[in-house]
């Protein structure tokens, strides 16, 4: 748990919705709300004590001590009124500097998360397959799989198994049994874990990020073994997911691959987090692609650039392009349709919808 200390930042965090702190050495703090950064003054009780005692306070002494020698921290932690937060310190121009990113302390109804409900009703009935949420970094990724993740914990009577780095929100057993491990704390390393995985006798998986060919080829494994399996990635698009796969395996496993993609991957739901044109708020616009034999053919073909195609001729399957997503927006009037293509990886094609 946090030093009680520092309680006054996450009060102010709450007090002005934000979703995200940041502070150097140096500088004053600046919070990020719907989107965008501003600087507040530091709180009374802080001011005055130097930046390194409030950085060991905020990720421990001994935790503080490796950080001075590794340059970096990553973890996540619980504040003193029970919320969790992801903290991030590392050195610039010979400063330490804070990213703390603020989580909601519950899990958001189907109908507030921004996504179709028949979509995500369809993916917590799925007993096996892999179902990828991607995007940048802050789109959301975490807290869509989250609450994915609650209501298959409410609904179905199996093993829910995450493995996390960090454990961000946390999962405590309804009807399912629930293993979260975090790597640091539960395993020595995400590798370690997902080499152990599967002798651990789970349901549902959550891999947490895609970082590289193993963890790849674990959750393909796991998806073709019968588990049920979520994963994350930082793309922009299921045809740069497809190939962002594929192209971390060495050329003679590349088309096997593919036929594995082909056959288990179920669901690409792809995000981002849209500012209001009044600053008030953000709306979730998603890409959504489902398992298809058009989509299943063109992974195995190498012609995932045809997925965007696809994808905009499949609502009838569920499928959403991510200029559909933005277009419904503009017509609900919570953004313009300028502001609209400065998220659309498309503004030509978007601005003919209009």
């Amino acid at each position: 748990m946090t030093d009680e200390t520092l309680n006054p930042l996450f009060e102010r965090m709450v007090l002005d919705n934000a979703s995200d702190l940041h502070w150097c050495e140096g500088d004053m703090p600046r919070l990020r709300v719907h989107g965008r950064l501003r600087a507040f003054g530091v709180p009374v009780a802080l001011v005055g004590v130097p930046f390194w005692e409030l950085t060991a306070r905020l990720i421990g002494r001994g935790n503080f001590e490796d950080f001075q020698d590794r340059k970096e921290f990553d973890g996540a932690d619980t504040t003193v009124d029970g919320r969790r937060i992801r903290i991030n310190v590392y050195y610039k121009t010979d400063r330490i500097a804070w990213a703390i990113r603020l989580l909601p302390n519950q899990f958001f109804d189907f109908e507030e998360l921004g996504l179709p409900i028949p979509l995500l009703e369809e993916i917590c009935a799925m007993r096996q397959g892999l179902v990828l949420v991607t995007g940048a970094t802050g789109s959301g990724k975490t807290t869509t799989l989250a609450s994915i993740l609650d209501r298959i914990n409410q609904t179905r009577e199996e093993h829910l198994f995450t493995i996390e780095d960090p454990v961000e929100y946390v999962h405590k057993s309804a009807k399912c049994l629930v293993s979260q491990r975090e790597v640091g704390s539960d395993t020595q390393s995400f590798h370690a874990a997902l080499r152990s995985v599967l002798r651990e006798d789970p349901d549902i998986v959550l891999l947490g990020e895609m970082r590289d060919r193993e963890s790849m080829d674990a959750a393909l494994t796991l998806a073709e073994t019968g588990h049920l399996t979520f994963a994350t990635l930082h793309t922009s698009g299921a045809a740069e997911t497809v190939s962002r796969i594929v192209s971390a395996f060495d050329a003679m496993e590349q088309q096997q691959t593919r036929e594995r993609l082909a056959s288990n991957l179920k669901v690409v739901i792809t995000q981002q987090l849209v500012p209001w044109s009044d600053g008030t708020g953000r709306s979730l616009c998603a890409e959504i692609m489902t398992s298809t034999k058009a989509v299943q053919s063109s992974i195995r073909d190498k012609k995932e650039r045809q997925l965007p195609s696809i994808i905009e001729l499949g609502g009838e399957q569920g499928m959403v392009t991510m200029n559909g997503s933005l277009m419904s927006l503009v017509r609900q009037r919570r953004i313009t349709l300028s502001d609209a293509m400065k998220y659309s990886n498309d503004p030509d094609s978007l601005e003919r919808m209009s």
